[in-house]
């Protein structure tokens, strides 16, 4: 099999005036490329770094979910996995989520939506999720964002959404080619929200939101009407008791029918 060539040195060129110190890394296999980058963080590697997986064993997603990297020989990149690990200082950390997924989205194809929190959908199907954990070492906040995207057509089967894949969209774009579209813009987009918070981020998720105006059920049973986000990055929720504000990441949103 062919070896897959990796941009590795163009996105360092990119990021790293940006990012000093500022690594890439790709993996043929791993358990999961957050795991790892938190692992290293544990024992003081602290710089900022790009890990990539050509397969995850154990990729994870929100909520304790797995995230399914699937890699044949004849398709050694249905997916992309990749983790992004920076020291952050913002004054508020709400919504940083959602400016990963905003990020994410706009550097691929402007046909592309946002479910609250952290999912990427094309029409009313999953494309891509996001995983961010964050963890202080010796005084420092460590953030690692973990991205998962379906490259190419894969099988519904165990999923509760249906799987969505960049190919329909972009029917030449290989995973080499989509992490270089999306990591520089992901570090400037991740520093802009450093310095500025999720206040700029406002407008370009709710141009993005898919849940707006529609039906949702949260994960208590509790039925309304989304009504975007606030300036927090908290979803707004109109229920039979008047407004929710929804802001825990345990909290499970889904459309009570398909999006258009």
């Amino acid at each position: 099999m062919t070896p897959i060539r990796w941009p590795s040195e163009a996105i360092w060129e990119a990021v790293e005036p940006a990012l000093p110190g500022f690594t890439v890394e790709v993996l043929p296999q791993i358990d999961s490329t957050n795991t790892e980058l938190m692992r290293r963080a544990r024992v003081g590697q602290l710089d900022p770094a790009l890990l990539v997986a050509e397969r995850q064993t154990a990729g994870r997603g929100r909520l304790g979910r797995q995230w399914h990297s699937e890699a044949t020989n004849a398709s050694p990149l249905a997916s992309l996995a990749f983790s992004l690990g920076v020291p952050l200082s913002p004054s508020d950390w709400s919504g940083l989520s959602l400016v990963a997924g905003v990020s994410v989205a706009q550097s691929l194809h402007p046909d592309l939506r946002l479910k609250w929190p952290n999912d990427i959908w094309f029409r009313d199907r999953k494309l891509a999720g996001i995983l961010i954990e964050t963890a202080s070492f010796d005084g420092i906040r460590y953030v690692v964002i973990g991205v998962g995207i379906n490259m190419l057509q894969r099988s519904a089967q165990g999923l509760s959404t249906p799987p969505a894949w960049l190919a329909e969209l972009l029917p030449t774009i290989d995973a080499p080619h989509a992490l270089l579209r999306i990591i520089p813009s992901l570090v400037r987009d991740v520093h802009a929200f450093e310095a500025q918070g999720f206040t700029p981020f406002h407008n370009r998720f709710a141009a993005l939101d898919c849940l707006a105006g529609q039906a949702v059920t949260l994960s208590d049973g509790t039925a309304g009407t989304a009504q975007g986000v606030d300036v927090t990055g908290a979803l707004l929720v109109h229920t039979a008791v008047g407004m929710k504000t929804i802001t825990s990441s345990e909290v499970s949103v889904r459309p009570s029918q398909g999006l258009g």
